[in-house]
């Protein structure tokens, strides 16, 4: 059986970007293990890695994948709300609140930094 085992995003502002993924993965208790070769940084909770922001290993400029998205799964409604307000508050874009979006889905949408699609979400 197959599980995902970590998510990366592109950013071309990395010292921005670990700051803005720092203080909001930090507030999920997702902490940073090492820095990437390419100036970012790898994140992970409990000894496992699970996100990595980075620059682009062909050396252009990242860009935001349409379509793309990484989502953050969280046990509890206000877990996804705390979450998304906390994004807003470090400068990410809303791209939709938090709300019902399926029989217990409750979900939200936002962008980082350089436009990178995230959802924090619970089936709860």
């Amino acid at each position: 059986m197959a599980v995902l085992g970590y998510c990366c995003v592109g950013s071309n502002g990395l010292e921005q970007a670990k700051i803005f993924y720092d203080a909001l993965l930090g507030s999920a208790e997702i902490s940073p293990m090492f820095e990437h070769p390419s100036g970012g940084r790898v994140y992970g909770k409990d000894g496992n890695h699970c996100f990595v922001v980075l620059g682009p290993y062909d050396g252009m400029p990242a860009t935001v994948g349409n379509g793309a998205m990484s989502g953050f799964r969280f046990e509890t409604r206000a877990e996804v709300d705390a979450f998304y307000a906390k994004a807003r508050a470090l400068g990410g874009t809303d791209e939709r609140a938090p709300g019902e979006r399926a029989p217990k889905f409750h979900m939200s949408y936002f962008r980082d930094l350089d436009g990178n699609k995230l959802c924090a979400y619970c089936t709860a």
